[in-house]
């Protein structure tokens, strides 16, 4: 069987995003971290979808800390980077490699149905305009459905 693309390239140009190009005040193309509002934008994504896994039973055992501050802020810098954005996260842990770091919870399709439900919530939230809700919402369900580590049955 062949294993799911793991989408982790940034998607920073208009070639990758396939959006309309939108300049800046600076005559450079805007990211599309610069379009949804930066590192606020996706600080509000992430408190929400976490807000919904903190009462999760079955996500929120996958996170080991007693605190959730730590995933917050390690889904914060993937996304800022990922969106074209600071590149602290690179920094900080190297490549993402989201599938190995995954590897050691079981993640299947019921853990992954939550974890979309959870970020759907937050997605919406956000108001976005509908071409940047689609393609943040593209990228996140095919993010979820390449974690999925264990069959069912």
């Amino acid at each position: 069987m062949e294993q799911p693309v793991e989408p982790t390239q940034p998607a920073g140009t208009t070639e990758q995003t396939g959006m309309t190009e939108q300049t800046g005040r600076n005559g450079r193309p805007q990211t599309f971290f610069e379009l949804v509002g930066g590192r606020p934008a996706f600080a509000a994504l992430v408190e929400a979808f976490y807000q919904g896994v903190a009462t999760d039973p079955v996500l929120r055992p996958m996170y080991p800390d007693d605190d959730l501050e730590p995933a917050k802020e390690r889904l914060l810098l993937f996304l800022e980077q990922y969106w074209g954005g600071p590149t602290t996260y690179s920094e900080q842990r190297g490549h993402p490699r989201l599938r190995m770091r995954h590897a050691p919870f079981r993640v299947d399709a019921d853990a992954r149905d939550r974890w979309l439900t959870h970020m759907r919530a937050a997605v919406a939230g956000l108001h976005l305009p509908p071409i940047l809700q689609s393609q943040l919402w593209d990228y996140l369900e095919r993010a979820a459905w390449s974690m999925v580590n264990t069959l069912e049955g």
